[in-house]
């Protein structure tokens, strides 16, 4: 989604902007602008279509400035254009950037047309940039009172980074439903939309809280909460480094997530395990009394996450023996779910600031659902902030657009409170030790797998000439199919559908010919000879196979089909162990086709508009 970074400062800031677009570039974007206030007060600014590159190139040496705004702009009202690109001006004397949805801006565009404003844009943020010059010129605010009064007009949701030529050294932000955070440095503030942006410059950050107004300056910061009361909110130090987000020797940072899985997973299960037994205080001081009430579980996510959801559903059924429902989290806050007392609501997100997930969980607890559990990635957002009890999933920055780590990750933090709601429902010690034990065994499993990394790339080129592929798996298989599906079409701009394997006959063999891949996975459990019958159907209507298997399974290769053996793994943490091969799969078939890889066309990393 829109990537907003804003500086203050007694240099230049120009390359601290430009840089900290370019670090923001994994979140999706349409086209970028920079404005300063240059040498003598005056705001220049430079917008372009395409990449960041671009726009340094546009801007030359030309820019300069100790106080401006940049961003990154997906679209949402308004097709990608320059006239739509963020900063938006007005008279030349108020600009800002925005992040997010303002509902009301036709009712304000409408009052400010009357008023004589001419409209540039066919976006719902230049609503705001008038709005915060009416207030400031005509009605003689400061910027600070102007933003206050422009965000009480408002009505949706935003990030907003605004500066002014009769202001220099001042720039005010505010947040509602959209992150934000500051930078703070010495001498010198900055803003962004998330701390990945100014790793260069700083390691200490203040994450605003819902309703937040901050008016910074070089030397100085005052935050107003929502009521407008000054209020004091701590500096967090990151651990992360600037070259955390770096691709390395890597050609793409998705291909850098995969093989950094083992380790993230490694670093998610650090100091919650001990002696065969998961630490239920990972989850929060309170995790005891809350998990001896849980009656039955409610996930709710999107996309990747949803099917880490769907993982986490069989699991807590077929081992815990509670009920669980799963919810995509942009249908959920819509319908009218039946509200079953004593549930626990998981919210499973990368960001942490999706802004489906959010509502779902917001509509959760006002129905009065239960108690409610963040699995997240980023410690300081707005999910966590407003979940009752949190597990990190420690992954790491993760830039690629197509989530990889962010999901295995997800999946061991899924098992850790399957465990631990397990011992409450009649999981034995000797039962959970063995559990511990294979989650400890992950790091080396996945090593193994990503081994497969050449013949994986040999079978992708059966599919730089495909159109279409069918995904199948069987039991929590599927959504791991589900998952795989997601990342080819992602990526690779292949349309492709993911069945359980058992529903073929009910339709999808309809679709099977020579031209139509057919994926399975394949590990050796219960309903491996079922998932064999399945694949018959499939061999004996032309359709050509790739089946990643249990080296035990004894799953034959011949014509039309071909099999790729996975080291033997137990059942329990093989659908964390199968999505790998998926993965490799998908972007090896995504580079043969020269798709933009870490920024697949129309797509954001954080979704955080509705």
């Amino acid at each position: 989604m829109c990537g907003i970074v804003g500086a203050v400062a007694d240099r230049d800031v120009v390359p601290i902007l430009v840089e900290g677009l370019r670090r923001l570039e994994y979140r999706g974007y349409d086209s970028a602008g920079v404005a300063v206030l240059n040498a003598t007060g005056e705001i220049d600014r430079v917008r372009s279509m395409g990449k960041v590159a671009t726009l340094a190139e546009a801007m030359g040496d030309t820019l300069h400035g100790k106080t401006g705004i940049a961003h990154t702009r997906w679209a949402t009202h308004g097709v990608p254009s320059e006239s739509n690109a963020h900063p938006h001006v007005c008279r030349d004397i108020v600009s800002v950037v925005h992040n997010g949805i303002i509902e009301n801006h036709d009712q304000l565009r409408e009052a400010q047309t009357q008023t004589g404003h001419k409209f540039t844009s066919q976006t719902d943020t230049e609503v705001v940039v008038h709005q915060v010059y009416d207030y400031h010129v005509d009605k003689g605010k400061d910027l600070l009172e102007a933003v206050r009064a422009t965000v009480a007009d408002l009505e949706g949701a935003y990030a907003l980074g605004v500066i002014s030529s009769r202001e220099e050294g001042r720039l005010v932000t505010a947040r509602r439903g959209s992150p934000l955070v500051i930078g703070v440095g010495i001498g010198e503030h900055f803003i962004a939309s998330d701390v990945a942006a100014l790793l260069p410059v700083t390691q200490r950050f203040i994450f605003l809280e819902e309703g937040d107004i901050a008016d910074i300056r070089r030397d100085s910061l005052v935050i107003y909460d929502a009521e407008g009361n000054e209020v004091q909110r701590p500096i967090k130090e990151s651990e992360l480094s600037a070259d955390a987000v770096d691709r390395g020797k890597y050609r793409h940072y998705m291909l850098k997530e995969i093989y950094e899985q083992p380790q993230a997973i490694a670093d998610t299960l650090e100091g919650r395990i001990s002696s065969g037994r998961v630490l239920e205080q990972a989850f929060g001081s309170e995790a005891g009394k809350i998990f001896d009430a849980v009656q039955g579980v409610h996930i709710i996510a999107c996309g990747t996450s949803y099917h880490a959801g769907l993982i986490g559903a069989y699991w807590l059924e077929s081992i815990v023996g509670i009920p669980c429902s799963v919810e995509v989290a942009s249908e959920f806050r819509y319908r009218k779910p039946v509200v079953r007392k004593h549930s626990l609501i998981v919210t499973l997100s990368q960001s942490g600031e999706t802004a489906d997930t959010l509502a779902g969980l917001q509509e959760a607890k006002r129905l009065g659902f239960g108690h409610s559990l963040s699995i997240c990635n980023v410690p300081e957002s707005s999910l966590v902030r407003e979940s009752d009890l949190v597990l990190l999933t420690r992954a790491g920055p993760e830039i690629g657009v197509a989530s990889t780590k962010a999901f295995t990750t997800q999946l061991v933090a899924l098992l850790l409170l399957v465990i631990t709601l397990g011992r409450r429902n009649g999981l034995t010690a000797e039962v959970e030790s063995r559990m511990v034990s294979e989650l400890e065994k992950l790091p080396g499993q996945i090593d193994k797998v990503l081994r497969l990394d050449e013949a994986i790339k040999e079978i992708a080129e059966q599919f730089a000439d495909k159109n279409n592929a069918l995904f199948l798996g069987r039991g929590a298989q599927y959504p791991v199919a589900m998952e795989g599906a997601l990342k080819l079409k992602e990526i690779s701009y292949i349309h492709a559908e993911a069945y359980p394997a058992g529903e073929l006959k009910h339709g999808p063999l309809a679709l099977v010919d020579e031209n139509m891949p057919i994926i399975a996975v394949a590990p050796n459990n219960e309903l491996l000879e079922k998932l064999k019958s399945n694949l018959q159907e499939v061999r004996a209507r032309g359709g050509e196979l790739l089946v990643f298997a249990d080296a035990h399974a004894e799953m034959q290769q011949g014509e039309g089909t071909q099999v790729l053996n996975v080291a033997p793994v137990d059942d329990l943490i093989s659908p964390i162990v199968y999505t790998v091969p998926l993965q490799l799969l998908s972007y090896y078939v995504a580079v043969l086709k020269g798709t933009d890889v870490d920024q697949p066309r129309n797509l954001a990393k954080s979704v955080t508009v509705e």
